[in-house]
């Protein structure tokens, strides 16, 4: 008899237990009981583990972002705030050069949001929440071996925990594994033809290390400061302050090939003041580094087009990073990761799990708040020397031509940043930078005139030193 003829509650595996994992969970565990396979040992509390190696450097949650992270788990941005955690405005708690050098203005009209803090921090209440969630168990120590099923239908998982291997019957399997996900080769394994692929890698590293924060800045609320590189420079390169829970500041350096930041503690702060502005540089040079400088390679923007798959496995999606993974710079893939699972819950509200087709849908609803992500990040990094096959097309240069005027003109117009934050938020699709918001500004004025330098206060250099 077929699942959906019984009357047991419908069951879920989730591959793995990091924030699209966790996501997930949230969102299936409504419907059916969901079973967390992770292969890490989870820590209890705000610590590092091997399964998140990028933790270390800067991340941001977006406005579009912290409004599905509350609907997914509701308060969940309050428990963060109450560790340590800020919601910064933007842009009037940040300072912010655009890839094309222009200074926005330190506007405060927009309601837009980013929830700022330790990587750690933000894991640590996500698993917290999900722990508590009555139909979710985590499975820890965990590997993923295997699909379990053929080309029509994924029936479970086959794992292995301690060396013991077992079978996991499910309705859904749910892969949320990130950049090194195995779905391609599995589904390969199970009859399917390759999934098509596309890769746009600007070479980028980053180079990132702790800092107390220095002076008194930790008493002011002290603005986060991010210097974006330029495509039309190469090679690019940039950096991002993060103040974040106790009294600490993150500060990430990036540069794209041939301008690549090092771990040697010593070009740490000379990189930063070599940016296209030094002021990164200028509020290091006399904060007290915290431990090591931690680098990563893997920033290329990767793309698996499942949603164009004429065949998919009923009993089967993937989420989050293992769809698309972004170059970390945009800020993007913790926001994309909670969409994802907002679209799934949304569909399985009205749909049963284990309906013919509701896997493709699905999938298919899944790559929406995917290709939003995708769509600014490669608009960016395409431009870089060898970072595709092709060069950008006409097209998407007349585009790029386009967003560089929009941010230009957001950066000195309230109405029309409020439109390009709905945007990069990923709140509002890019049609937003049409709208007479953005529009009008941009062709009728008035302008304010570009800002000079950094938009910091005397107050915030003086709390420095």
């Amino acid at each position: 008899m077929p699942p959906s003829a019984t009357n047991r509650r419908p069951t879920s595996v989730v591959i793995g237990a990091s924030a699209a994992g966790l996501f997930a969970a949230a969102a299936l565990s409504e419907i059916a009981d969901v079973t967390i396979v992770e292969r890490d040992l989870l820590p209890h509390g705000a610590e590092p583990r091997r399964g998140v190696p990028q933790a270390r450097h800067a991340h941001l949650v977006w406005s579009g972002g912290v409004k599905a992270f509350n609907d997914l788990l509701p308060g969940v941005t309050d428990d963060v705030l109450a560790k340590g955690g800020r919601l910064v405005h933007i842009m009037g708690d940040m300072v912010s050069r655009a890839p094309n050098e222009v200074w926005f203005r330190r506007f405060t009209a927009t309601h837009h949001r980013n929830l700022v803090c330790s990587r750690d921090l933000l894991d640590s209440v996500l698993r917290d929440r999900v722990r508590a969630l009555e139909n979710v168990t985590i499975r820890e120590n965990t590997t993923a071996l295997g699909l379990v099923g053929d080309a029509a239908r994924v029936t479970g998982l086959h794992v292995s925990t301690d060396g013991d291997e077992a079978t996991l019957a499910a309705d859904l399997v749910i892969d949320a594994s990130g950049r090194g996900s195995r779905s391609p080769a599995w589904l390969e394994g199970l009859g399917l033809p390759k999934t098509p692929e596309r890769e746009v890698n600007a070479g980028v590293a980053y180079a990132t290390r702790l800092y107390r924060a220095p002076g008194r800045t930790a008493d002011i609320t002290f603005p986060l400061v991010n210097v974006q590189a330029n495509p039309a420079k190469a090679p690019g390169q940039g950096g991002i302050i993060l103040p974040i829970e106790d009294n600490q500041w993150i500060v990430t350096l990036a540069g794209t090939r041939g301008g690549e930041p090092t771990d040697d503690p010593n070009a740490f702060e000379d990189f930063a003041l070599s940016l296209g502005h030094p002021v990164i540089g200028q509020l290091i040079k006399d904060a007290e580094p915290l431990g090591e400088i931690a680098t990563t390679r893997s920033t290329g923007n990767n793309r698996r087009y499942y949603e164009k798959e004429d065949r998919w496995p009923d009993g089967y999606a993937v989420l989050g990073d293992a769809i698309a993974a972004y170059n970390p710079v945009y800020g993007h893939g913790l926001t994309v990761a909670a969409q994802c699972a907002i679209a799934v819950r949304d569909i399985l509200q009205s749909t049963s799990i284990t309906a013919p087709g509701t896997a493709k849908r699905l999938q298919r609803a899944a790559a929406r708040p995917v290709a939003a992500a995708w769509d600014l990040a490669v608009g960016q990094d395409a431009f870089y020397p060898g970072a595709a096959d092709t060069p950008p097309t006409a097209v998407e240069k007349l585009l790029a031509r386009f967003v560089d005027q929009a941010v230009a003109t957001g950066a000195r117009n309230p109405r029309a940043l409020g439109a390009l934050l709905d945007v990069m938020s990923l709140e509002k699709p890019a049609t937003r930078l049409f709208s007479p918001d953005m529009l009008i500004p941009m062709l009728l004025g008035p302008k304010k005139p570009h800002l000079p330098q950094a938009p910091l206060s005397e107050q915030e250099w003086k709390s420095v030193s």
